[in-house]
């Protein structure tokens, strides 16, 4: 049986065009593949044949399962979605002693902002653009966009986490990036002792934002203590004692940052607060971080305590006459975990806040309860995790959370 077209294809034509847009890829031979030395989990590394720079290009991305149960609906609602996926360059230029750091947010979880006039109603891709120079010994200055030396948690990558995600005390009080400079210098003191100062000023209204300052500049100072010596390989700064320490190493830090004429809710986050007029409501929030990071041989443990306050109590009121409020209040946040010599981890997580204020705070009074799962492929570079969250939530219903995650990053 023969099939009759009305419009036939012109198969030599096409043949013709095919064979000549695809000769390149067919000529290709396939054992002659640029090769890197470079190990999984360390990224792409260049470096220029006279040393003027170098550049290591990395990547990674979490692939997030959630699910959700209320209690007084009793419903079940769950979803899967990319939690995160960044693009990151960095190395020296010029000189070994001038760095930089730039990473690309990609997912749609890292780059909203679209519907934010300050930020030209565009996505806001870029998390870091900073260049740091270690100008003098232990001194350093970083200039441009990055985190603020707030609370230890946040500083924390969220690539290097204990836990599917940081806890609900960051979530509501950190003070995340900015764009500023930040000078940064340590030095010894006794026999293992290392004490470390950082000072940070930046605009206050956060990343990506192209309009005038809003309000006034935020100032952040930071100290850090670490009595019996570095961490090995920075482990005070990644969840997990994935580095086993032979020796008790402690780490204790406090922060205090002061946002002058804060246009948002949280200072650097959160919505603008904005009239129904279209005025802006501006107001001091000051912020204050304590926390603590201990390890030893596979054991890890972290606390945090946060306090954030207003100098007035403000609100601003739509035109429905629905208000916008700063979420100000405190929390505390607890949380240990022991790794197993297979390199799979249980930790436990108690976290608490609450507003200062019924009126005029944003905040909802909630504690969580966090049981998680880890188990470390290739470091925090190939990870599987899961963990289970009870909420109990003051003036809402309760809520059950389960989460399962696995990490890449190369």
């Amino acid at each position: 049986m023969t099939l009759k077209y009305k419009n036939p294809i012109k198969i030599k034509p096409f043949v013709t065009f095919l064979t000549i847009a695809l000769l390149p890829l067919l000529t290709i031979n396939m054992n002659a593949q640029d090769k890197t030395k470079s190990k999984f989990g360390k990224g792409i590394q260049v470096v220029a044949e006279d040393s003027s720079f170098a550049m290591k290009f990395s990547t990674r991305f979490q692939s997030l399962y959630v699910g959700e149960y209320d209690y007084d609906s009793k419903e079940y609602n769950d979803g899967f979605l990319i939690r995160r996926a960044r693009l990151k360059f960095d190395g020296f230029v010029y000189d070994p002693s001038i760095v930089y750091k730039i990473e690309l947010g990609i997912s749609n979880r890292d780059h909203g902002g679209g519907n934010i006039a300050e930020a030209g109603y565009s996505p806001r891709i870029i998390l870091d653009a900073v260049i740091k120079w270690n100008f003098h010994k232990n001194w350093t200055v970083w200039f441009g966009q990055t985190k603020l030396p707030g609370n230890r948690e946040r500083v924390v990558s969220s690539q290097k986490l204990q836990f599917v995600d940081r806890s609900l005390v960051n979530s509501r009080y950190n003070i995340d990036r900015d764009i500023g400079i930040q000078l940064r210098h340590k030095n010894k003191i006794g026999a293992k002792g290392v004490m470390k100062q950082i000072f940070s000023i930046s605009v206050g209204e956060g990343r990506d934002i192209i309009v005038p300052n809003i309000g006034g500049y935020d100032y952040t100072a930071r100290l850090e203590y670490l009595p019996f010596g570095e961490f090995a390989s920075k482990g005070d700064y990644f969840s997990s004692d994935l580095s086993r320490e032979k020796t008790p190493k402690l780490a204790i830090g406090a922060s205090y940052d002061l946002n002058k004429g804060a246009s948002r809710q949280r200072g650097q986050l959160g919505r603008f607060m904005i009239n129904g007029d279209g005025s802006i409501v501006t107001n001091d929030l000051s912020t204050v971080f304590v926390d603590a990071m201990f390890k030893y041989k596979g054991f890890s443990f972290l606390g945090e305590y946060a306090n954030k306050v207003a100098a007035e109590n403000k609100v601003a009121i739509k035109e429905d006459l629905s208000t916008i409020k700063y979420l100000t209040g405190d929390g505390l946040n607890l949380q240990a975990g022991y790794l197993f010599k297979n390199n799979f981890e249980i930790a436990g997580r108690y976290t608490t806040v609450a507003p200062d204020d019924l009126d005029f705070s944003g905040v909802g009074e909630e504690k969580q309860y966090t049981l998680g799962f880890s188990k470390y492929i290739v470091g925090h570079s190939l990870k599987v995790q899961s963990d289970i969250i009870y909420a109990d939530r003051f003036s809402n219903s309760n809520k059950l959370y389960y989460r399962f995650q696995v990490e890449v990053a190369f």
